[in-house]
């Protein structure tokens, strides 16, 4: 594979390993390899990055909206477009379109717009995250509890039809309102199954581990707590190495040190990954939206309604490394590692995304000193020059 493309900067993280004064190859959408600016190919052309940094794009599976929009509120590829552009803005180069409680002829509008999405190959749309409607009236959270509702049979068979035939689909489920038979269901159809708004018991979340639910949507939001003689979701989701989890690193939504706790805690080999819980206020001036008729409020770096409930969250992919590694002190590769090659690993797609290997998607995010995106690649295709986030 003869690279067409070499992107020079000061240093590169693969994934692994930074790499200081060298140019990342790049073949049509895959990666090449790394090598040093001296050692770059007779004829390739070169962009230069001077000195700012190159690390893999990140992953987000947990997207509501963004560029004032919110997938289901519209359900189109355009809409899909629109928000996948808008986080590209901060880095992020693949994300999931999330779908949050609704009816069933909203969900059918989402699947469908998915299913021409991956037609037509829409820069940075990996797959479809439901987040609902089959979740606990108890944790419901933001979510409108007139929508939810247990799973059915048509339910379980449109999710796996949508993984058979259009491609990645995850989805946050309760032990409330779904079966561990219907969670071994999705998951033999290649679903990928989480646990989430929730109040389950700690023996109850390891029976749907063992059934093959493998995550947990946005940890400590919206779930039974661990608590001294009952761990709860969050006990059983850290104690179990099957399961990865994801974390909103805000700062409001679990408070640091809760989430230096987990870090610590977490039992490998799954792991803690970041996403974001966006709403469509990310690249927007937007004071407030509607959600399903109800008030959201932006202020100071949240979403709340009117009764002070956390309605998503206010964040990008590159302020939610900079949080993890700036305020809890992670070392930087593991903030990134975080955005990047944990979701991949928690999607089973850690062989073509997440790193800057020899045959990985050539995804990638540059950033300035201070950890802002300055430029976007989403498969070796520049994207127009973003400047820095507003």
């Amino acid at each position: 594979m003869r690279p067409t493309i070499a992107i020079a900067a000061a240093r590169i993280f693969d994934g692994t390993e930074w790499h200081e004064e060298s140019c990342l190859l790049v073949e049509r959408e895959r990666v090449c390899g790394i090598v040093r600016k001296s050692d770059i190919p007779h004829g390739v052309r070169r962009v230069d990055y001077d000195q700012q940094q190159i690390v893999p794009g990140f992953i987000d599976l947990q997207v509501n909206g963004g560029g004032g929009v919110r997938f289901g509120e519209e359900t189109s590829v355009e809409a899909i477009r629109v928000i996948t552009s808008a986080h590209a803005r901060f880095g992020t180069t693949k994300l999931l379109p999330t779908l949050i409680t609704d009816t069933p002829e909203i969900t059918a509008l989402a699947l469908e717009a998915g299913r021409q999405a991956r037609t037509a190959k829409v820069p940075g749309f990996l797959g479809l995250h439901l987040e609902g409607p089959h979740l606990s009236l108890e944790r419901k959270g933001a979510h409108d509890p007139s929508f939810i509702r247990p799973m059915m049979a048509g339910d379980l068979a449109a999710i796996c039809a949508y993984r058979m035939n259009a491609g990645l689909v995850l989805t946050t489920i309760a032990p409330e309102n779904v079966t561990t038979e219907q969670v071994a269901a999705l998951v033999a159809s290649g679903v990928v199954v989480s646990i989430g708004h929730s109040n389950a018991t700690a023996q109850t979340a390891r029976l749907y581990f063992d059934a093959g639910a493998s995550m947990v949507t946005h940890l400590f939001n919206a779930m039974s707590p661990l608590g001294n003689r009952e761990p709860g979701i969050v006990g059983a989701a850290l104690d179990d190495g099957r399961v990865f989890s994801g974390l909103i690193a805000d700062g409001v939504h679990v408070d640091p040190s809760t989430m230096k706790i987990a870090l610590r805690s977490k039992a490998p080999p799954g792991d803690i990954f970041l996403v974001t819980d966006a709403m469509q206020t990310i690249g927007t001036k937007l004071a407030g939206f509607e959600l399903n008729g109800r008030a959201i409020h932006r202020s100071e770096g949240t979403l709340k309604l009117a009764d002070g409930t956390l309605a998503g969250a206010d964040i990008d992919m590159a302020s939610s490394v900079r949080f993890v590694h700036q305020v809890l002190g992670l070392p930087l590769e593991q903030a990134l590692a975080m955005a990047s090659s944990v979701p991949a690993k928690a999607l089973g797609l850690d062989g073509q995304y997440g790193q800057l290997k020899p045959g990985f998607a050539a995804d990638f995010a540059v950033l300035n000193a201070q950890l802002e995106c300055t430029q976007t690649w989403v498969e070796g295709q520049e994207l127009i020059p973003l400047g820095c986030p507003q």
